[in-house]
């Protein structure tokens, strides 16, 4: 048993050495990397189940392969969290032995100055007619600003040991404390935010964040229910697209009006011009423009002449055109019996182009605008399923009612604004205008600003690990043993350089910083060598 006690802890002794080296650790960082890319090429069912619906239909061989691997939902799988909780654990197990052995560094005085320095990659020694005193006072005023000890040499001379550049490693574990704390900051964000998508026709219609059931679709972090979110109001008013003449968008301008806090209480609506990329931050949310489209409004007059207006939004099939489907449905007024209101409920179904353009007789679009807006519909009537308990898209019918009868066709035509369609029992389908809709995109995340802040502190710090060099200079100071002249106060001044990590620029340094202890500068002028005097070694 103590032998296999031993296996076990060796086991898993070396298991936590390897995970939370720095190699590990690098090998995991791509993984991740590696990993997300499935989550920005695959459609994700968080983001817009239609287009997952869609690589079904494309791909029927290949999706369900993707999904049984998670490829649907690559930020909430098993795998993608594993790799994620294991770089965590990695990343901390490396930081926390370099920040004690950094704290060590750091009190430990510099290292005694080499026995020879001339085997130093940056070497320089001169004779100065100067004391040994002299001399170091004027080394000890050169380097200020470096952390310096100065020891008395066995031989009687006197040396200093300088380095500098510490804070390069505080750059180093600034980028990786950083990059931990934006980690854990996004893990938040997923815990205690949400995000949800709703689309706002542009008539003045409103929408209030006062729980899940408002929205169109809710993605809410492990800890939200949906009871507590921020209180809010936004209306739509207006929006305007601006295209160019190739069919490009040029600008999304949306005119709204949005309320919160004390304007909840007085019903004050406070404006805002909403484009892409400038979101309204209300309440402690942010409110992006997320996609737009049209919404046409029909009018059905009935035959006791009560009528029932109806606008919701159509999906567009082509971005590039905005030729759009889908479908307005209307129950029928004053019918209390349940089977007689199903046998007579309407749904107006089809295609809607901004500009007609028409292939034969069906119906396209030339232009994402509304130059010539069209709609070919399709009037069905009978039971359209709405009380079967199933979920139905709004933009289209269940299919399953027309296969079995329940539903039928008996109205197409092509309309413009203005126009309509008598059907055989008298009753009237009007086609009024166009609106434009605005998907909006409603984002909470307490944790943004810790994101920001810690990418800050990611550049600041890879930007201070690259752009400061650790380097070590000593300086040996003792008295010329042979002297050209009795009497004169001559000093063998020694200087050795060595750079701990990148040699890169270094040298140019280390040339200034000898010219100013010994005098020597680079130029071989007279001047210079007098100031040198005749014993003189470089290496550099």
């Amino acid at each position: 048993m103590p032998g296999f006690l031993k296996i076990t802890l060796a086991f898993l002794r070396n298991t936590w050495r390897g995970l939370t080296s720095m190699r590990t650790a690098l090998v995991l960082l791509f993984l991740l990397a590696l990993a997300s890319l499935p989550g920005a090429l695959i459609p994700q069912r968080s983001l817009n189940q239609s287009e997952v619906d869609r690589y079904f239909s494309d791909y029927p061989t290949l999706a369900p392969i993707l999904d049984k691997l998670g490829a649907f939902e690559v930020f909430s799988s098993v795998w993608f969290a594993s790799i994620y909780v294991l770089l965590f654990i990695s990343l901390i197990g490396c930081l926390l032995p370099r920040c004690w052995e950094y704290y060590k560094q750091w009190r430990s005085k510099p290292v005694r100055t080499p026995r020879n320095l001339a085997r130093m990659p940056h070497y320089e020694k001169a004779t100065l007619d100067a004391s040994v005193d002299e001399a170091m006072t004027s080394a000890r005023k050169r380097l200020r600003g470096w952390r310096m000890v100065e020891r008395e040499e066995a031989d009687g001379g006197r040396s200093i040991s300088a380095e500098r550049g510490f804070l390069r490693e505080i750059g180093n574990l600034v980028f990786h404390f950083a990059l931990v704390g934006m980690l854990i900051s996004v893990a938040g964000g997923k815990l205690y935010g949400y995000e949800g998508q709703v689309i706002v026709v542009a008539n003045g219609s409103e929408f209030c964040n006062a729980g899940t059931y408002n929205y169109d679709s809710f993605r809410a972090g492990l800890t939200v229910d949906g009871t507590q979110l921020n209180p809010f109001c936004v209306r739509v008013n207006d929006f305007d697209v601006k295209y160019l003449s190739t069919g490009q968008v040029e600008s999304f301008r949306v005119d709204m009006q949005y309320q919160a806090d004390d304007d909840l209480d007085t019903n004050t609506w406070q404006p805002y011009l909403l484009q892409v990329n400038h979101p309204l931050r209300i309440a402690g949310d942010r409110v992006y423009l997320t996609g737009n489209g049209y919404a046409p409004q029909f009018t059905v007059t009935f035959p006791d002449g009560q009528q029932r207006t109806g606008i919701i939004q159509w999906q567009p099939v082509s971005v590039q055109t905005m030729l759009s489907q889908g479908a307005t449905k209307f129950d029928p007024p004053g019918v209390l019996d349940d089977v007689q209101r199903r046998q007579k409920q309407l749904a107006i179904t089809g295609l809607f182009a901004p500009t007609a353009t028409f292939d034969g007789k069906v119906l396209s679009s030339g232009f994402p605008d509304l130059l010539d807006p069209t709609v070919a519909v399709d009037v069905l009537r009978g039971d359209l399923g709405l009380d079967s308990g199933r979920g139905q898209s709004i933009f289209g019918v269940d299919q399953s009612m027309v296969d079995q009868g329940r539903l039928e066709r008996v109205a197409r035509k092509n309309l413009r604004p203005g126009e309509d369609i008598t059907l055989d029992d008298g009753t009237k389908v009007r086609f009024d205008e166009v609106k434009r809709w605005a998907n909006l995109q409603i984002s909470y995340d307490p944790f943004q600003p810790w994101v920001l802040g810690f990418a800050i502190a990611i550049i600041f710090g890879i930007g201070t690990s690259l752009t400061i060099k650790r380097r070590r200079v000593w300086v040996r100071v003792v008295p010329n043993p042979e002297p050209d002249e009795p009497g004169s106060a001559r000093t063998v001044v020694e200087v050795g350089g060595l750079a701990r990590t990148d040699q890169a620029g270094y040298g140019e340094e280390f040339t200034r910083l000898t010219a100013d202890l010994l005098g020597t500068g680079v130029d071989h002028s007279p001047e210079s060598r007098a100031v040198a005097g005749p014993a003189r070694e470089r290496k550099s």
